[in-house]
């Protein structure tokens, strides 16, 4: 084989590489912006063309350039005589759909001539499908190939442009595919958000379903309140934390740009934008890392006057649909995804347009008067209809019977209060000074031990008190002999011829000493007697009701008016300390302001807590009230007051062998003062349905007011 045969072979491969390619680019589903620049490419290079370029026609028929390579510069100058005949010349061949080859320099002169201005031969071929032009492809190669040669460009052309023709055409399905999904969710969306007048619902809906027609990140909807906007629906967020740093922030953004009337659309790059919406958008951005923001002032759709027809909602003035009253926001976020520029705004736009009047339909409907009574009354509109009308009259029926019986039906009304079992005679035992508590064998110091007044219970160790005493007698021992000296030098004076200096200063020192001495014999006696009372004694007859004193108490150090253990006497008779709610006092108070000398006194129910089966009775003592409440840490605020069982309470306590009753001074080990008790005070009769219900009448009235 030649060496020119051989150059014919691989150059025929490489071609055949170049036409495997461009098929294979056909298939790929390249977009036309990869599309045409790399099918451009592999056909020069296959004709080892100069350059050329890929025209398409427009909905009024005009070419218009998708891509070009090496293209001569006169024929893209926008207002050249050579671009103008160029131009004619190959829309003439596109609408005729002929292929042709034109020799450089070539063309009409005659009216608007068209002709081949360049030094190229131009080799054109429609491109088509189905019989339908789409545009053209042009190459520019030189002219000094033979005639056979160039029919050879024209078919390689024609052959390329038929590859070039079905790609455009499965384009073009596919984006009528698109298109037909998108009208579909559009469709979708719209009936969606114009299905429900809640206007919460409606938000969620513009949000969620907004964001999925779009393809965004995120979709938000606020609404206006006042000045301020307050987001009420997040795509893909079924609650929303309003305290939250990034809905504050987006808050605070919608409200800004609302306020200045005017859409923002956000892409990342430096804006020109006043100072409090930039700083808005700064502290958002921060926090939700968006890379896109799109910022749109919701407004009430302009209505049209009544002079021209309208439907159930008025006409839409369609081209004042963004000049009305401003309602709220949508907001529109893309943090990864890639939407080009022109969808983008298309498919927010279109969110825009429906969701702006499916919110503003449900605001308006939302804000007439009484609107959630009415909708609650066409909710329970199935309870007159036919089949339901019988069973309604009678549940009706019974509620008016209840109704009617909780009026008119008296019942006693009964205050609950919680208190304890004690003694009407006890006492406290106070530690009298500071010291360390000695408990002796000779101590009466045991819980559920009887004492008689006077008893000693225990001793209180002060060696700070000891050692004062020593102190004070040392001081008057010492004062005492200096007393006897003074006492001898004013007899040995008196005896000889004395000084008068001298004698009156030794009898004003024996004054001095005689004071020192009276107040030092006065404090040693004052201290002794304090000694004496670090003996503490039992201050009444009874029973010690503190347990484990002994290792409470014993060696332990205590303070002056520390409480160091009860005294109680049991053979007194015992009563109910009962701490009554403030809150219920006023029922109590009016019952009270009924009551007159000789009435029944108020009767009171009560159980102890050891024996929650067996209910036990009482009496009110009404001077036993107090005047003023008190803070109980349990229980809040209470009024303490007085119970005094029946002498039935006695005897049951008696049959159960640990009751100390009136008058008996036997205690059982069982019997333990400051048991718990639940109580319910009598306060007379009131309607049944108040007596059920007067708690939660008062809570709505300390919720309401």
């Amino acid at each position: 084989m030649t060496v020119n045969q051989q150059t014919v072979e691989e150059t025929k491969k490489q071609i055949r590489a170049l036409v495997n390619e461009i098929a294979a680019l056909g298939k790929s589903g390249a977009p036309a912006e990869e599309y045409y620049p790399q099918f451009l490419q592999r056909v020069i290079t296959a004709l080892a063309a100069v350059g050329g370029a890929i025209w398409l026609l427009d909905q009024e028929k005009n070419l218009r350039l998708q891509y070009q390579i090496n293209m001569t510069e006169s024929l893209l100058e926008p207002e050249g005589e050579e671009r103008g005949r160029h131009e004619r010349l190959i829309r003439r061949a596109a609408l005729s759909s002929q292929s042709l080859l034109v020799p450089p320099f070539s063309g009409t002169t005659e009216g608007q001539g068209e002709g081949n201005p360049t030094k190229y031969l131009l080799v054109l071929a429609p491109l088509q499908h189905d019989r339908e032009v789409d545009g053209l492809i042009e190459v520019f190669q030189r002219p000094e190939a033979a005639p056979a040669t160039q029919q050879g460009y024209l078919r390689f052309l024609q052959q390329m442009a038929e590859l070039a023709g079905e790609w455009i055409k499965n384009e073009r399905l596919a984006h009528f595919s698109d298109r037909q999904i998108l009208w579909q969710q559009a469709d979708n969306f719209a009936r969606q958000a114009h299905e429900s007048l809640d206007l919460k619902e409606t938000a969620y809906i513009v949000a969620n379903e907004g964001r999925r027609l779009i393809g965004c990140d995120r979709v938000s909807v606020a609404i206006q309140k006042g000045r301020h906007c307050r987001v009420m629906a997040i795509s893909g967020q079924d609650t929303i934390e309003n305290r939250s740093n990034i809905v504050s922030s987006l808050n605070k953004l919608a409200s800004r740009v609302v306020a200045a009337g005017e859409p923002l659309w956000h892409d990342g790059t430096p804006e020109d934008l006043p100072p409090q919406i930039e700083e808005a958008l700064e502290e958002y951005v921060d926090q939700s890392y968006g890379r896109h923001i799109a910022v749109l002032p919701l407004r009430e759709p302009m209505r049209a006057g009544s002079q021209e027809p309208t439907g159930a909602a008025g006409a839409i003035d369609r081209d004042g649909a963004h000049r009305g009253e401003t309602i709220g926001a949508l907001i529109v976020e893309q943090i990864e995804s890639n939407l080009p520029h022109d969808v983008f705004h298309t498919r927010v736009n279109l969110v825009y347009e429906h969701g702006t009047r499916a919110i503003a339909n449900a605001r308006s409907h939302n804000n007439l008067f009484l609107m959630p009574l009415w909708r609650t009354l066409g909710k329970l509109s199935w309870l007159v209809r036919a089949q339901t009308l019988p069973k309604t009259l009678a549940a009706a029926g019974a509620l008016v019977i209840a109704l009617l019986g909780l009026t008119f039906i008296p019942m006693e009304m009964e205050l609950e209060a919680n208190g304890t079992l004690e003694a009407d005679k006890s006492a406290h035992v106070f530690a009298p000074f500071d010291g360390i508590v000695k408990i002796g064998p000779e101590s009466l110091l045991e819980g559920g031990q009887k004492v008689t007044q006077g008893d000693l219970l225990f001793k209180l160790d002060n060696p700070e008190l000891d050692l004062k005493i020593i102190e004070l007698q040392g001081e008057l021992d010492r004062a005492v002999q200096e007393q006897a000296s003074v006492a001898s030098q004013l007899s040995m004076v008196t005896k000889r011829d004395y000084d008068a200096v001298e004698l009156t200063k030794l009898r004003g020192e024996e004054i001095r000493l005689q004071t020192e001495i009276e107040t030092l014999t006065e404090s040693l006696a004052l201290r002794k007697k304090q000694r004496d009372e670090l003996q503490v004694v039992a201050p009444i007859n009874g029973v010690v009701t503190t347990w484990n004193l002994k290792k409470m108490l014993d060696n332990r150090p205590v303070v002056t008016g520390q409480v160091l253990l009860d005294i109680a006497d049991l053979s007194q008779p015992l009563h109910l300390l009962l701490r009554m709610p403030d809150k219920r006092m006023s029922y109590l108070e009016q019952r009270l302001a009924r009551w007159q000398s000789g009435d029944e006194p108020l009767h009171v129910d009560f159980i102890l807590a050891s024996q929650p089966d067996t209910t036990y009775y009482g009496f009110l003592d009404h001077g036993s009230i107090e005047k003023r409440s008190h803070n109980d840490k349990d229980e809040g605020l209470v009024v303490r007051m007085k119970v005094k069982p029946d002498a039935a309470f006695f005897e049951a306590l008696r049959a159960l062998g640990g009751a100390a009753a009136q008058g008996d001074g036997n205690a059982d080990k069982d019997l333990r003062l400051g048991a718990k008790v639940i109580a319910d005070v009598h306060v007379g009769k009131r309607a049944s349905g108040y007596v059920l219900g007067h708690e939660v009448y008062e809570w709505l009235c300390k919720f309401f007011f």
